[in-house]
């Protein structure tokens, strides 16, 4: 899977981009049709800690999924949208398993 990183306002550390690739390269485990992810950081201009914006949008067949995430640290943002894309995958591959299972009745 591509991983596509961009740093907005700043430059990103090599540990932050590493840590942030193995995050989400091990959604693939969770479905394995990923073809490529972009992920966005930024730093927001408000007065509170909570200024680490952190977006991540996989791109999957159909609907691409997202998710956006503010929290105190990066690490933590990656944490939260990682497990908030996991719920997602989780439903999508229900909602494909649903449709496979659906007989179409006939008439008699």
């Amino acid at each position: 899977m591509n991983v596509n990183i961009q740093t907005v306002h700043f430059d990103a550390d090599i540990k932050l981009v590493s840590y942030i690739e193995k995050k989400v390269e091990k959604l693939s485990r969770y479905y394995g049709k990923i073809i490529s992810s972009e992920v966005s950081l930024r730093l927001d201009n408000s007065d509170t800690k909570e200024n680490k914006l952190f977006e991540i949008r996989l791109a999957i067949p159909g609907n691409d999924l997202l998710a956006s995430t503010q929290c105190q640290t990066f690490e933590e943002a990656v944490l939260n949208a990682v497990e908030i894309i996991k719920g997602q995958i989780k439903r999508k591959k229900t909602k494909i398993i649903g449709t496979r299972n659906y007989i179409v009745p006939q008439k008699l």
